[in-house]
């Protein structure tokens, strides 16, 4: 039996490429241009020819506002993410908002509400999650959440405050019913490797009903690989295994999944607009 510590194998390589929609790079241990570029090529290896990496704090939107300079294959987001809030300042707003309007930075994220840690009080979350939309809406950038536990609050603030013309929920956890919700209201759903395991079957219900024009793919990597590796260390390259359970589970072929799911991302990010380096 592999050790937890252990990368899962290659998977089989795609058909056509696909988009990691959301990573972090650097929690993977990539440090320099270097270990980018090593990262980036496992998973083009495997069909995996682009990746968005995401920030959790303002050192980490620092840094992967620069890994999007270093290969053209990656690009950035960048927020507090709702765990970090709990001092969310005038200079983190300054800081964030420069951040957000490089070129290769796509997003403004990750930002929502996570009421399943004690890190940061609930008003100090709702606070930023607020400034953060308003942030996307002035940058015309699409605004991805983090939404864990927080279902209501989360649509309740983006209604209260009126959404950016693209919101992409990460990690999408709801059921079914929220899916629809979110799907009616225009927003795309992004799932990980949480969707290929077999006891979700709330999210794996879910992903069956979400139109292919706003259903993303990502690995959230290093956290949430995908069945049957789980508990081992996430990359990029290993986008394949959630695309085909995902495949398998809504009864699609796996070149228009794929295609389909590069496409939204190509909108979402819009990706083909990016100077190139």
């Amino acid at each position: 039996m592999a050790r937890n510590g252990e990368r899962p194998p290659a998977p089989e390589p795609l058909p056509v490429p696909a988009v990691d929609a959301h990573t972090h790079l650097d929690a993977i241990g990539c440090a320099d241009a270097e270990q980018v570029r090593a990262a980036v090529d496992r998973a083009a290896a495997v069909g995996v020819t682009r990746v968005v990496t995401v920030a959790d704090d303002l050192a980490s939107a620092r840094w992967v506002a620069r890994a999007a300079t270093w290969d053209e294959r990656v690009f950035a987001a960048v927020a507090l993410h709702p765990t970090r809030t709990a001092s969310f300042d005038d200079a983190d707003r300054t800081a964030i908002e420069e951040l957000a309007r490089q070129p290769r930075v796509v997003a403004v994220g990750e930002t929502g509400l996570d009421y399943y840690w004690d890190y940061s009080p609930p008003h100090a979350q709702q606070e930023a999650f607020r400034w953060h939309i308003d942030l996307a809406k002035r940058v015309g950038k699409p605004l991805m959440i983090h939404d864990r536990e927080a279902h209501e609050d989360i649509f309740r603030t983006l209604s209260e405050e009126g959404p950016p013309s693209t919101v992409v929920f990460h990690c999408f956890s709801g059921d079914e019913e929220f899916a629809r919700r979110c799907v009616d209201a225009g927003y795309v759903l992004s799932f990980a490797g949480t969707v290929t395991f077999r006891n979700a079957r709330a999210l794996r219900d879910a992903v069956r009903v979400v139109p292919a024009d706003q259903l993303l793919v990502e690995t959230d990597a290093p956290f949430l690989t995908p069945h049957p590796y789980r508990g081992r260390p996430n990359e990029p390259y290993c986008v394949p295994y959630t695309l085909r359970d995902i495949a398998t589970l809504r009864g699609d072929d796996l070149v228009a999944l794929v295609s389909s799911t590069t496409a939204t991302a190509e909108r979402v990010f819009r990706l083909r607009e990016i100077p190139s380096l």
